[in-house]
């Protein structure tokens, strides 16, 4: 059964809506763009990270194991994506929803 903060970034995804959370301590402003698990089975997301707090420069992307985020919320705003993707992305291994194949692909 997929956890309410799964369900959360789910539907965000489905929605187009940005996420506010904490994550390792740190407020971070997100775009989900893939939801599923990794190869250990933890829930994770792939998100563009535009605004907040972080270690490194902004925006990127961000692997984030959705058990460590806490005080998660949609708001409505831009949506963000990151520029030319270099590399597969490894965060998801198992991908439950892709927002480039799932959702504007029906447009």
């Amino acid at each position: 059964m997929q956890s309410a903060t799964y369900t959360l970034f789910r539907n965000a995804i489905l929605g187009e809506q940005q996420v506010v959370c904490h994550y390792d301590g740190r407020l971070r402003e997100l775009c989900p763009h893939i939801i599923g698990t990794n190869r250990r089975g933890e829930e994770v997301v792939l998100a563009w990270q535009f605004a907040g707090e972080s270690s490194g420069p902004l925006p990127q992307w961000r692997c984030l194991k959705l058990a460590n985020v806490s005080n998660a919320r949609t708001r409505e705003g831009r949506w963000h994506e990151g520029g030319s993707h270099r590399s597969t992305q490894t965060c998801v291994s198992e991908i439950d929803l892709d927002i480039n194949v799932h959702v504007r692909k029906r447009r």
